[in-house]
């Protein structure tokens, strides 16, 4: 049995090799991160928080791990908050046999940071056309306004509940994430959909989509109509969270045809059509599950055989 901490790191690294922007840049990422610690003041490297050095997405954390015992099985969801933390220890008196619980959104200071990630996006936006000048200035503002709006949440709600009822419990983000954004990728440029009709058979062909059809919330064209040509098809689905609204303008100009997203807010989905980008909606759950499927699939090639006991819209899919 692996512990909680060999998950972690099996995730990161899994994650970083299945990272858009190719494992070597993400590796010196990291070597300039160790170099920009070295030079900081002694008490800034007692504030500076040193996972950051082995691990490049502040989103992903092991949030409580009291025992450093070995995992066998854990409760798997989409957003493990206190509620689940409290399911966990039902389950348990009822005898089911789990040893933590696994999220996917971030909570604790994976949550409080999260935002951090978000300048992945100017690099893979940068690969899909778009100046890098540009996307870095609006990648800037757009982690701006997401750091104001997480700031006053209450962060440690969830990593509270599982500390007082000693739950090991950790959340992985980005990793998964880049895993679907990987996939999906590789998918289109070998299938090469000519319609945007093709987009949506593509994406239905695949386990995730075909249970989130089944649940009434399957991938939908928000931008577009079936019969337009689907053009260059990019994939936007890591990254922490929806990018600047503004770069559909920047995606028009560079050649991008549709992009293929989670999910897309009323102001993003305004932009988008103001600049006439297709836009197929995957889902957002249903791609959450395939990148946690991908993910889970990866960790047990590297000899980390994980149960699952599946919650909060999880669904296990194995490959």
């Amino acid at each position: 049995m692996a512990s909680l901490k060999e998950i972690y790191r099996a995730a990161v690294d899994a994650g970083i090799k299945a990272d858009p922007r190719g494992e070597e840049f993400v590796r010196r990422e990291l070597a300039r991160e160790k170099e920009k610690f070295e030079k900081l003041s002694d008490i800034e490297k007692s504030e500076f928080d040193r996972e950051k050095l082995e691990n490049p997405y502040s989103d992903t954390r092991i949030l409580n791990d009291p025992s450093g015992a070995g995992i066998k099985t854990a409760l798997t969801g989409i957003d493990m908050e206190a509620p689940e933390i409290l399911l966990f220890d039902a389950l348990k008196r009822k005898g089911r046999s789990i040893d933590a619980v696994i999220g996917h959104h971030p909570e604790g200071r994976a949550y409080a940071r999260f935002y951090e990630v978000m300048k992945m996006q100017a690099d893979i936006f940068s690969a899909a056309g778009v100046p890098i000048n540009i996307v870095e200035g609006l990648t800037a503002e757009r982690m701006s306004e997401v750091a104001r709006r997480v700031a006053p949440a209450n962060h440690e709600r969830a990593v509270d509940a599982a500390k007082l009822m000693d739950v090991p419990f950790m959340c992985v983000h980005t990793p998964a994430d880049n895993h679907v954004a990987s996939h999906l990728s590789r998918l289109f440029a070998e299938k090469k959909p000519e319609f945007l009709d093709d987009v949506i058979k593509i994406l239905k062909d695949i386990p995730e989509y075909k249970i989130a059809v089944e649940a009434g919330s399957g991938p939908f064209i928000l931008v577009g109509e079936k019969s337009r040509r689907a053009g260059r098809v990019i994939v936007d689905m890591t990254g922490g969270t929806e990018g600047s609204k503004d770069i559909f303008d920047s995606l028009a100009t560079s050649g991008v045809g549709t992009v293929v997203a989670m999910h897309l807010s009323e102001d993003h989905y305004k932009k988008a059509k103001e600049n006439r980008v297709n836009v197929v909606v995957a889902g957002h759950i249903s791609s959450d599950n395939l990148g946690l499927n991908l993910l889970f699939d990866a960790l047990k090639l590297r000899g980390i055989e994980l149960d699952t006991v599946p919650c909060s819209g999880f669904r296990r899919v194995n490959r």
